[in-house]
């Protein structure tokens, strides 16, 4: 198993094919996966207890980035990785603004996902 400062990587995204492509590519790089298709599956599940977040922006019930502001509110600092199919300077700002450390446009490359879970987290 791939060495990593990730013990699980929590992958969000409501694009059931996206959700399986990413575990797919994490679980062969030697990653613990777990999936959720929306932020409030993510939220609802007291048991969540991931070291990194991957996460679509587009979401019906909220977007990554309210997913994020509500995480820092709560003092939750993991490492994010925020994708996004319309990238724009001011979603890249408020990212930055938030502590995202990478955001990539859909689709990602998989060794920028790769190289972002196996990146120390600080």
């Amino acid at each position: 198993m791939a060495k990593s400062p990730f013990d699980v990587v929590a992958v969000i995204d409501d694009d059931p094919a996206v959700l399986d492509s990413l575990r797919l590519l994490l679980e062969l790089a030697g990653h613990r996966v777990a999936t959720y298709g929306s932020a409030s599956a993510f939220l609802a599940d007291q048991m969540a207890a991931p070291s990194c977040l991957i996460l679509d922006h587009h979401m019906p019930d909220m977007t990554g980035l309210e997913l994020v502001a509500w995480l820092r509110r709560e003092r939750v600092s993991l490492p994010v990785l925020l994708m996004t199919g319309t990238p724009s300077a001011a979603l890249v700002a408020r990212a930055t603004q938030l502590g995202v450390k990478k955001v990539l446009y859909k689709p990602p490359h998989e060794e920028d996902l790769l190289s972002f879970v196996r990146a120390p987290t600080e």
